[in-house]
């Protein structure tokens, strides 16, 4: 006798470590070097250093956790095995409408950089139809299989990364581009800088989310997720300090990194950059349009959500539903919201989600002292208290209307939780 159709496990080492890549590597890294120049001007690549170390404290907390499922769920699971079903909820919550948030801002900017090659597609009705193609697009390669969305993955990732290396290369072997590094900002300044940043830095998570989907996750998951930290961090302050030194006024460029093409190669580098963009957006909306669903597959499977959400394809072995629920959400986002705004409910949503997993470990650690792991991240419980509070500290420094955004989707999240409850019970 079978049983229901379960997923694949075809995704391996170069695949996690892609899949974390690409989405950290996403649409950030190609406008926010003009927001930190506006905050921090020439000390902008602190900023990203700080940001770095608060993301890889981060970093090896969801390593250790990660390294201890082979189930679907990333910060959910961790969260609901430490915390209970309330908790797992909640985080869970937080951590899809986080992945919902980037997905449309970065749904937005692939218009915006697509407008440059087509003025159609980068306003009104021509925005829209850009949009509505490249998640109908994603939605139908991630509901064909795993592997077909991990492959995408993996070459959208080399094809982002090509155009940005170019452009460091060309910016340290130009006499007119050498970095200059000024004076240290003051702790406000930084403190929004590195706020921001965290949306750039934000997406290494998405490795997490396919355990079950994933070849020996409890070995390879750890070793990509720092592999993507490390190469993130030095790509992004490289390419900081080279934009600003090619671009005295890169505050005031709507495309930084175009305009320093442009600079440093000419006509054909802006273009290059133009059009790396429009891969590196794809490219990360290929990897959420892989992820998201997963969470939304984690809660249906676990009854926190409608079970139809829960199902897998009998041929594809996907979670076909749940691909096409997230890709519509998606574009409902992307057509209502800003990218400023999105990012910053990201960023929040982020914070909240990489705190809770920070706490998780410890408990985790007691809980769970007899299952096998991957990793054991040294230092007891400093390396997750360290985290907290600089998870705590940057959120300290969100704007009040920032706060009231957090506080709605959180209760939002409440009010499902007790509804799907609710549900069960009258079931």
């Amino acid at each position: 006798m079978t049983g229901p159709p379960r997923l694949r496990r075809v995704v391996g080492l170069a695949g996690l470590t892609a899949i974390a890549v690409n989405g950290v590597i996403g649409s950030g890294i190609f406008v926010l070097p003009a927001t930190v120049a506006g905050l921090l001007g020439p000390a902008s690549p602190l900023a990203y250093v700080v940001a770095a170390l608060v993301t890889a404290l981060v970093v090896l907390c969801f390593a250790e956790a990660g390294s201890l499922f082979e189930e679907t769920g990333g910060p959910y699971l961790y969260a609901r095995a430490a915390f209970g079903d309330f908790a797992g909820f909640v985080v869970g919550w937080m951590f899809l409408l986080s992945r919902l948030a980037a997905a449309a801002a970065i749904a937005n900017v692939f218009a915006a950089y697509l407008g440059h090659f087509g003025r159609w597609a980068g306003t009104g009705p021509g925005r829209l139809a850009a949009i509505t193609g490249v998640l109908v697009l994603f939605a139908a390669v991630n509901v064909a299989g795993v592997r077909y969305g991990s492959w995408t993955v993996n070459l959208l990732t080399v094809a982002k990364l090509l155009p940005l290396f170019v452009l460091v290369a060309a910016g340290l072997a130009s006499a007119s581009a050498v970095p200059s590094f000024g004076p240290v900002p003051s702790l406000g300044a930084l403190q929004q800088a590195t706020l921001l940043l965290i949306f750039a830095f934000g997406g290494f998570e998405n490795a997490c989310v396919p355990s079950e989907e994933a070849r020996e996750p409890r070995r390879h998951l750890p070793i990509a997720l720092v592999t993507a930290v490390v190469l993130s961090t030095a790509l992004y302050v490289s390419i900081q300090a080279v934009a600003q030194a090619a671009v005295p006024a890169l505050a005031q460029e709507g495309a930084p990194l175009a305009a320093a093409g442009r600079v440093l190669l000419g006509p054909p580098g802006a273009a290059l950059i133009t059009l790396g963009a429009v891969v590196s957006t794809g490219g990360s909306l290929s990897a959420l349009v892989l992820v998201g669903p997963r969470i939304l597959y984690a809660f249906g499977r676990a009854g926190q959500m409608p079970a139809l959400l829960g199902r897998v394809h009998p041929r594809f072995r996907t979670p076909h539903v749940a691909v096409v629920v997230v890709a519509v959400l998606v574009w409902a986002a992307a057509a209502l919201g800003t990218f400023a705004q999105l990012a910053a409910v990201s960023a929040i949503a982020r914070l909240t989600f990489s705190a809770a997993t920070c706490l998780a470990v410890p408990v985790l650690r007691r809980k769970l002292a007899d299952r096998p792991r991957g990793l054991t991240v040294p230092g007891g419980d400093a390396v997750p208290a360290a985290a907290v509070l600089l998870s705590l500290w940057l959120l300290a420094g969100i704007t009040r209307e920032q706060a009231l955004a957090g506080a709605a989707a959180l209760l939002v999240g409440v009010a499902l939780f007790f509804a799907a409850r609710r549900g069960r019970r009258g079931t």
